[in-house]
């Protein structure tokens, strides 16, 4: 081949990388350690997306609360209002992590695939299985929408602040068009005995809930109402209003929690490890 088109040194030429024992034996791993030091690893990052699932599908469902778990309450006021400002927090979070480490736009992304699927599990499970509520009348928000649009603002933008003002903005703006294909039918209106009401109007008065105070449903109410048809736009500004801080405040948590943190490592541990003890390996050489 020709000196012209040989690849410079270093680049990667599509051949299969060369095995370096040295590099093992230079961290004190055997091949066994080695081994194990990797499943370690696929353990460490499997237990991590399982623990942000939970962690978020529980923050979005103690801080949002009833407005995502029924179709019947996700109304054209509170819904838009409250959902995005909630759900936003863990992506943006996330989205610093992979960002400031990784230079990757996808923490956002991540976080609300995250999500979808944890809720999407447990709302089949728990509900649908478990206490026979229908699955259809449980149906959750969708964001990943919303994150996708964060994470292209934040690769165009490449700057955390103006990734919060327009991306957080936009994440609340578009999070009822996003889910308008889904809530809409039960929005129609029905003949129900001479009154006009709702399909979801329908399914709360033929599915009660609890009869406690927390469980009363909460929907079109307040002086937002004077706007008329277009309360739902008002509260998805304000909204994104909102998220514009809380995007920020998040990114700033993501980036403080995942700093690095260096403990000393004992003998103990590193046994564990299958790492050699440097005491140890400066006994051998004297000897």
């Amino acid at each position: 081949m020709s000196s012209a088109f040989q690849a410079p040194a270093g680049a990667i030429t599509g051949k299969p990388r060369a095995k370096r024992p040295e590099i093992l034996d230079v961290a004190g791993f055997g091949p066994q350690a080695a081994a194990y030091s990797r499943i370690f690893d696929w353990m460490v990052v499997a237990c991590v997306i399982l623990l942000f699932i939970g962690a978020i599908h529980l923050h979005v469902m103690l801080t949002v609360g009833d407005w995502d778990m029924f179709v019947d309450w996700k109304d054209r006021e509170y819904w838009p209002l409250v959902t995005p400002i909630s759900m936003i927090m863990f992506p943006a979070a996330l989205q610093s992590v992979f960002w400031t480490y990784f230079r990757l736009p996808i923490g956002a992304t991540v976080g609300a695939v995250c999500y979808m699927v944890g809720v999407a599990i447990t709302r089949y499970v728990q509900w649908h299985l478990w206490t026979d509520y229908p699955y259809t009348m449980s149906l959750p928000a969708e964001m990943i929408t919303g994150a996708l649009l964060m994470d292209v603002v934040l690769i165009t933008v490449r700057n955390s602040l103006f990734t919060s003002i327009f991306g957080g903005f936009i994440f609340a703006l578009i999070f009822y068009p996003a889910n308008a294909i889904i809530q809409m039918p039960y929005h129609l209106p029905v003949n129900h005995q001479g009154t006009i009401a709702s399909v979801a109007d329908m399914i709360g008065w033929g599915f009660p809930r609890s009869a406690t105070p927390e469980y009363i449903r909460i929907i079109e109410r307040g002086t937002l109402r004077t706007f008329g048809t277009q309360v739902s736009w008002v509260s998805a500004v304000f909204s994104g209003f909102i998220c514009i801080f809380m995007h920020q405040l998040w990114w700033q948590v993501g980036r403080m929690m995942s700093s690095e943190r260096f403990i000393p490592m004992g003998d103990f541990f590193r046994s564990l490890m299958g790492i050699k003890s440097p005491g140890r390996g400066k006994m051998i050489e004297e000897a």
